[in-house]
């Protein structure tokens, strides 16, 4: 099974399918600095099919969604699209600074807790790769986009490394955090539904 599948399951013992208002969870894990978090927002009408096209559609990102600089497919014989694809993402978090990884993107089998899932993991060897010149690294980054009939959610466990951050960014992006990130969260659910409506 993979770290995505893994995180999945984690997600959706804290939220439900049937949910009809806004919900906000985070929870801790073992082994993280950071909570792990999910936002599910109601959608009316919302397509699942047009959305997780939407978020499988990597090399477009820029523009659709806000704070995503820099998103790319690149092909690599691991993984095979459409199902899954590899990507590499540069994205500026408000006041923070500038984050990049290397990422594969995976639609999940099966319903989820009720969800047609896709769900990212981070590609450890190809971020430690990357130049900190042009941003920082991630240290882990899993995370999944959940859809069900008239909902979307988000779910995310991202941490910085250490040392390409600061004291100072560093406690900011990892004490408390997470809540903090609900409301970027929540614009990223809307930023990729709005991009969905005009499929």
């Amino acid at each position: 099974m993979s770290r995505a599948s893994d995180f999945v399951d984690r997600v959706v013992k804290h939220v439900s399918s049937s949910a009809r208002e806004y919900t906000f969870r985070h929870w801790s894990v073992p082994g993280k600095v950071t909570e792990e978090a999910v936002v599910l927002l109601p959608v009316p009408n919302v397509d699942p099919s047009k959305v997780l096209a939407r978020v499988m559609d990597v090399g477009n990102y820029v523009g659709n969604v806000d704070h995503v600089l820099e998103s790319r497919a690149i092909q690599d014989p691991r993984f095979t699209p459409p199902a899954e694809v590899r990507f590499y993402q540069r994205i500026k978090i408000p006041v923070l600074g500038e984050l990049h990884h290397d990422l594969v993107m995976r639609r999940l089998p099966g319903t989820p807790g009720g969800f047609e899932v896709a769900a990212w993991e981070m590609l450890e060897p190809e971020t430690n790769a990357l130049s900190p010149k042009v941003g920082m690294r991630s240290q882990y980054s899993d995370g999944a986009w959940l859809v069900a009939p008239g909902l979307v959610g988000y779910a995310l466990s991202s941490c910085p490394r250490r040392d390409d951050v600061g004291f100072i960014k560093w406690k900011a992006m990892t004490a408390g955090a997470e809540v903090a990130a609900s409301k970027v969260i929540r614009e990223n659910i809307e930023c990729m539904c709005r991009w969905a409506s005009r499929a």
